[in-house]
């Protein structure tokens, strides 16, 4: 299936799962939509905080439609789940979110992880979450962001178990894609940046961690979420976690 095709399938609910391995050679991303009153200061921040928040698109003010990442595109369908906050609280999640939008909206497409997972396969290195059909864990840190205007909060990691002799392959070939996160900011020790139970993540679902295997984290787009939970904006759409928009960008031109 293409990235349209696979779009299509979202757009019209027929997909409502987490999208790791799916259309592999292709850029994922993630999603925050903001009314304009907040948009700069939120541009702001994720430019002072460029591995959890690497941009690869911004909309116009209201649009549904982007340019780099794919002309048939519908962002208010075109993810699979998508979350609603009101005052830094969930509200719910919808299939879609039509019903919801508004012409003062300014949305942020976001690098994701998913994207390099396919580069790492290659390399012979397993991502358990695929191969468990589950969605990728997700922890919440202690690493604090650099502040921009109203934004604020900590960093969200995504996890993967390697083999102890895989991980200078894996940080080789991540540090290529900085546009999807780069390379892990953290190896090991996952008290040190504030995680106590590997078991219990805070997004997405507990994986098997096997004998010989070290935890690998990564910056994560649900930073944006956690974001928004610290400083509660009226009003903000995001992805569901591991339900990304698949796009038209092929992940060679994200290689550096």
């Amino acid at each position: 299936m293409t990235p349209a095709e696979f779009r299509h399938t979202t757009r019209t609910n027929t997909f409502q799962s987490p999208t790791a391995g799916l259309c592999p050679g292709f850029a994922q991303a993630n999603l925050i939509v903001l009314p304009k009153k907040d948009a700069y200061d939120f541009l702001l921040f994720a430019l002072r905080n460029p591995k959890p928040i690497p941009l690869l698109e911004v909309s116009e003010m209201g649009s549904r439609q982007l340019n780099k990442l794919g002309l048939d595109t519908d962002i208010a369908s075109d993810f699979p789940k998508y979350r609603i906050y009101r005052d830094g609280v969930l509200a719910s999640e919808y299939l879609d979110v039509e019903d919801y939008w508004r012409d003062d909206l300014v949305s942020f497409l976001i690098g994701c992880s998913f994207s390099f997972e396919d580069m790492l396969m290659d390399a012979g290195i397993e991502i358990r979450h695929i191969t468990e059909k589950v969605n990728v864990p997700m922890f919440n840190t202690n690493i604090l962001l650099n502040p921009a205007g109203k934004f604020k909060g900590n960093m969200v990691v995504s996890m993967r178990p390697i083999k102890g002799e895989q991980i200078p392959e894996a940080v080789r070939v991540t540090n290529r894609v900085p546009g999807v996160h780069g390379a892990p900011i953290q190896i090991g020790d996952p008290a040190a940046i504030g995680i106590t139970d590997l078991m219990h993540p805070d997004f997405g679902d507990a994986v098997t961690i096997k004998e010989g295997e070290i935890p690998v984290f990564w910056a994560c787009g649900v930073t944006p979420q956690a974001a928004v939970m610290a400083t509660k904006p009226d009003f903000a759409i995001t992805h569901a976690p591991g339900h990304m928009l698949i796009t038209d960008l092929p992940n060679k031109e994200l290689i550096v």
